[in-house]
């Protein structure tokens, strides 16, 4: 049998990659179906975010779309609807390489987190028959710690209160990754919009505590000119749109260069 380790060389090295400051570049994959991801993963993206917090995934849908990222050697990341353990291991179970765990507000949660991700030290519930260890048939000490060593725990900042804790957040041991959610955090604190100078300010903060912890940064963007401004605060991951977003894009720019080549000729004569 093939051990997961050995199973794509970007989705198994995606954590090492993310600590040494590597440029990764993903996207969100908001519709359910594994086909998104297995087109995104042949373009050569690093990794793929199944959003399970805003996105109708269940947990065969989920399955299905980690299934079809590891299939193209891509990252499957899985943002997770809560902190609770059980979405957590849920995922990891599929052979997630890593969450995203939304509403990180505290150092508390922080910790709750990276414990229900790791076995050593942590609280990750163990069965050896799932995907992520190979359906069975390995050592159990050799899995886990290949578990531990690979698996990627990002805890996004998207609450005003969080900023009151963020250097003990950013430095919870576990916790591999700050991702700063811009969209919540503009909500939160009620600014007009999410480039408004108290946001930037939260930004800065932000990076500021995740590079004092040693930890790279991740962020979501629309554009380049939003990637420019956020690469220049430190991120070194970036979440570029979402399968949705490429689509609508393709079909707008579409449909305006074929309604641009003017009124056909027959309908002129």
């Amino acid at each position: 049998m093939t051990p997961p380790s050995s199973v794509g060389s970007q989705s198994t090295g995606f954590r090492e990659r993310l600590l040494r400051g590597e440029r990764l570049v993903g996207t969100f994959l908001k519709t359910p179906t594994l086909h998104a991801a297995e087109i995104l993963g042949g373009v050569g993206l690093d990794f793929v975010v199944v959003d399970e917090e805003h996105s109708p995934f269940d947990r065969q849908a989920t399955d299905a779309a980690l299934f079809a990222a590891r299939a193209t050697g891509m990252a499957g990341l899985v943002r997770v609807p809560s902190a609770a353990p059980y979405h957590l291991l849920s995922v990891l179970d599929c052979g997630a390489t890593g969450v995203l765990v939304p509403h990180v507000a505290s150092a508390a949660m922080a910790r709750q987190a990276a414990a229900a991700c790791r076995y050593r030290g942590g609280r990750r519930g163990w069965s050896g028959s799932v995907r992520a260890h190979g359906y069975g048939g390995g050592k159990m000490w050799e899995a886990i710690d290949r578990a531990d060593t690979t698996t990627t725990v990002i805890a996004q900042i998207e609450d005003a209160e969080a900023l009151d804790e963020i250097d003990a957040i950013a430095a919870t041991e576990g916790i591999d990754a700050l991702f700063i959610g811009r969209g919540d955090l503009t909500a939160s604190m009620g600014a007009p919009t999410n480039d408004a100078p108290a946001i930037r300010d939260a930004v800065d903060r932000i990076a500021e505590a995740a590079h004092r912890a040693g930890k790279p940064v991740a962020v979501f963007v629309s554009g380049m000119k939003e990637a420019e401004w956020l690469a220049g605060i430190g991120a070194t991951a970036f979440v570029y749109s979402s399968d949705q977003g490429f689509m609508k894009q393709a079909a707008a720019r579409a449909l305006s260069d074929l309604r641009a080549l003017g009124v056909p000729q027959a309908a002129t004569a």
